[in-house]
């Protein structure tokens, strides 16, 4: 089922809190390059803030291919395997203005939810998507509450 919000789920997944908990979980953003190939990003819990279950705000490396795809289609698509589901967000996005005196780098995007859908195998259970283990545990999470408190300025 589609619509223009983001799961519960998705959102207190994205809510900038409690991040040692949520640290192994990783997700695709899905762009279109200039010569139409979809291009596919690892994104974090790091870089992705909710604002509420239509608004979301997302932190880039600047230089990127992704964010070079975005910055030229406004479009992406976030994918994530979480809570036994596989979601599909469309995403709209406009760059943000450049934070003065940021702490971390990065392009800032405001993203509206676009359309969101939910998917389940009847006949099987979505154990889990992408995970990943940090290299420097609190080096990453002291840089991601800063990156997510940015974006929620």
């Amino acid at each position: 089922m589609e619509n223009q919000r983001i799961s519960e789920e998705l959102c207190q997944l994205f809510n900038g809190r409690s991040l040692e908990e949520k640290q192994h979980e990783a997700m695709m953003l899905l762009t279109v390059t200039e010569d139409l190939w979809p291009h596919i990003a690892m994104v974090s819990v790091g870089e992705i803030l909710a604002l509420d279950r239509t608004h979301l705000r997302l932190a880039l490396w600047p230089g990127t291919t992704t964010t070079a795809n975005i910055l030229r289609t406004g479009k992406a698509t976030l994918v994530v395997f979480f809570a036994g589901k596989a979601h599909y967000v469309r995403l709209s996005l406009k760059r943000l203005p450049e934070l003065p005196g940021a702490r971390h780098k990065r392009e800032r995007f405001a993203a509206s939810v676009v359309s969101a859908r939910e998917d389940v195998a009847k006949y099987a259970e979505i154990r889990s998507g992408v995970t990943i283990d940090l290299k420097d545990p609190d080096a990453v999470l002291t840089r991601w509450s800063e990156t997510l408190e940015e974006l929620a300025k």
